[in-house]
């Protein structure tokens, strides 16, 4: 339980931190001043100040803040503040700062990537047979296993993923696969057989299947700098678009809202990874990352997605929405975030009971 509780701590204190510190990064860039830099909430533990800003560690570890000069609008302050005031500023500026925090965490994603595929290479899982399903076309074409895929319909095959995407796209027409056996070539020619399956939200899909599985087996690609740094903004934005998917089938009711997780379910998987080494624990924190920063840009009052709403709205009406339209949007956020948390608290807890 400790070792869960500390890996969580570390977990949330980076995301919060890469994400305030966008905000405020940005902040400073924009001229807008910064009053309080805070990683939590709620009574103040540590900190101290320099310059105008209070850096501290609040008690409530479930998020943090950047507090701005001026940052309410309709909050009267001193002359003197007018040209550090965040309301002051144009809407881009604005824009920008409010911005800065969820793409910072898709930042911090992309930066873990490129990090470890420059030092560790890119793993590609080699197109070699491991377990074969009987009464499926790679049986009855005997296929076996330790047998290494070479060509479909001579197309060179290097890795699983490609020759896998040949046969999905085959149409279950007849395909010429040409396998490589104990140092000796085998054609064989078999035609894809139409199979359901399950994709990652659950869903039943339709695909075109010979019935094998990969061996496991795989070989490291080198990538120079350029490589990994668009393999990482490749991976973060796989990341994100599986995000985004999963959140408008949890809305629509494709996926059961009972897969939403909370603070106890981050606790327990970042445990997890922690024990199963520090590359696990890191990977978390890159997806993690993704989904907070998605998060962040769902159209909800006091997110940063409804600020920019906000924004869009002024951008549209040519002025500030006004004080009271804005007060009770905050508070509507407010409201759909509480009830958000108590419903994913609800979740781990009847995990941690009835699983």
């Amino acid at each position: 339980m400790s070792a869960n509780i500390i890996s969580f701590v570390i977990v949330l204190g980076i995301l919060i931190f890469v994400h305030e510190f966008g905000h405020f990064l940005l902040a400073k860039l924009m001229g807008v001043g910064v009053e309080k830099f805070s990683l939590g909430f709620g009574p103040r533990i540590v900190g101290k100040k320099i310059g105008m800003t209070e850096y501290m560690i609040s008690a409530i570890p479930l998020g943090g803040y950047v507090k701005m000069v001026g940052e309410e609008p309709d909050k009267e302050i001193d002359d003197s503040l007018i040209p550090l005031s965040f309301s002051h500023k144009g809407l881009f500026k604005r824009s920008l700062i409010v911005l800065a925090g969820p793409v910072f965490n898709l930042l911090l994603s992309v930066v873990i990537f490129f990090v470890f595929f420059q030092i560790s290479g890119m793993p590609i899982i080699k197109p070699e047979v491991g377990e074969i399903q009987q009464g499926m076309p790679a049986y009855e074409a005997g296929i076996c296993p330790g047998d290494f895929i070479v060509s479909i319909d001579g197309k060179q095959v290097t890795q699983w993923d490609e020759m896998s995407a040949l046969i999905k796209q085959s149409g279950g027409r007849t395909l010429h696969v040409e396998i490589l056996r104990e140092k000796s070539t085998v054609l064989v020619k078999m035609a894809p057989r139409l199979v359901s399956s399950q994709n990652l939200f659950g869903e039943r899909v339709d695909k075109y299947a010979i019935g094998i599985t990969a061996s496991g087996a795989f070989t490291i690609k080198r990538l120079n700098f350029f490589q990994s740094a668009a393999q990482g903004m490749l991976q973060t934005w796989r990341i994100a678009k599986l995000t985004v998917l999963a959140i408008g089938k949890i809305i629509t009711g494709a996926i059961s809202a009972k897969t939403l997780g909370g603070p106890i379910m981050i606790a327990q998987l970042a445990g997890q990874q922690a024990k199963a080494g520090i590359t696990n624990l890191i990977f978390f924190i890159a997806l993690l990352s993704v989904n907070l920063g998605i998060i962040n840009l769902l159209p909800i009052p006091v997110l940063d997605g409804g600020h920019l709403i906000f924004f869009l709205i002024e951008a549209v009406s040519r002025r500030p929405l006004n004080h009271k339209m804005r007060e009770v949007a905050q508070q509507v956020g407010i409201f759909i975030l509480i009830l958000l948390m108590i419903f994913v608290f609800y979740n781990d807890i009847a995990r941690i009971l009835f699983d």
